[in-house]
Order: C-alpha cells, then structure tokens, then sequence
C-alpha cells in the first residue's frame, strides 16, 4: 500500500509483523482532485502526508504573491514540521497540483510510533538520515538562490528532477525558481536551441 519506503523499513525494522499493520492502520487513505488544499497557511499542523501518486506543492504568500518552496511526488512525506512539531501556525500552504492519492496520519498516532521505534537503532539511524538529508535540501536551495543565475537554478531542476518540468504547470515552476513565467519561457528557449 506504502511503496518501497515501509518496504524497506519493515524488512530492517525487528517489529512483528502486528506491530507494521497496527502502525499502517493509523494512516488513512484519500483520493483528491487537483487544486485541493491539504494545509493552509497560519493553520496549525495536525498531519503528516504521505503521497501514493500524485504531486503536491508548497507555497506561500509573499505580499500577495504566491511563491513556491518544494514539490512533493510519489512515496514522499510532507508536513509543516515546524508547526506539526511545535504547534505554531503554519508557514506555508499544502495543495494538490493534480489528482492525488495521500494517505495521512493525525499527529498524536505518528508521535506514539516515533516514541515506540525510537528504540531500534536501525529506525534511529534512519530518521537522522532523513532530517539530514532534508536539512541538507533546504540548505542547497537556498545557497542556489544565492550563488546560481535563474538559468543555473533551472537547469540543475531539469537535470536532478525531470519528472517535475514533465508534471509541473510552467507558472508553479517559475515561482519554485523565484523568477516570473515569461523569464522561465525565455529560459526555456535559450535552453532548446
């Protein structure tokens, strides 16, 4: 149901096999058109993502300017983690761009399995992984803002994530670049010849 992700963690994690599907139970699976707001910015996280299939983006206001952070794809987690964590209002809005399939899980029930499986030291080793790798993400993109041109920044999206130039409307992928969509047509041009 999960993907490969709970694959791989039930194949390194020593739970029984009960203990997975009471862990999977408390997630809940929906289907949702396009254009569907999961989160909406200043709303307090309550749950965490999954997406089966589908595309989800992040974005939020800048002076009434909507300006995109990330673009989640199959077999990613999403959340606000800072107000999911804290329970601060969100910083950012979470919204289909095309039908989905997620499956969420309420906070209280994702708390209880992280306190369960903070034992296992392969499950710890994992968790890290993932909040460095995140951490390093967020780091990357925001020295690229600094140091890349917007043809830079573009080229690097086309060659690390094709799927999202392939899925992506145009105007999202511009505010993701931080540049309008008449500059990424321009970008676009210069890039096919």
């Amino acid at each position: 149901m999960f993907g490969k992700i709970f694959d791989e963690l039930k194949s390194r994690g020593p739970l029984a096999p009960a203990k997975w599907e009471e862990y999977i139970s408390c997630y809940h699976r929906i289907e949702i058109p396009s254009r569907h707001v999961l989160l909406k910015e200043g709303e307090i996280a309550r749950r965490s993502y999954f997406v089966e299939k589908g595309c989800l983006r992040v974005w939020f206001n800048n002076h009434g300017k909507d300006l995109t952070y990330r673009f989640v794809l199959e077999n990613q987690f999403v959340s606000s983690a800072e107000s999911y964590r804290k329970g601060n209002p969100s910083l950012f809005s979470i919204e289909s761009i095309e039908p989905c399939i997620v499956h969420w899980i309420h906070k209280k029930d994702l708390d209880k399995i992280l306190e369960e499986m903070q034992e296992i030291p392969a499950f710890r080793k994992d968790y890290m992984n993932a909040l460095f790798e995140r951490q390093l993400d967020y780091m990357n993109k925001f020295l690229s803002f600094i140091r890349d041109s917007p043809a830079e920044r573009y080229q690097r999206l086309l060659e690390d994530s094709p799927e999202i130039i392939q899925r992506v409307p145009q105007h999202y992928i511009a505010s993701y670049l931080g540049i309008s969509p008449v500059h990424l047509s321009r970008i676009r041009n210069k890039i096919k010849r």
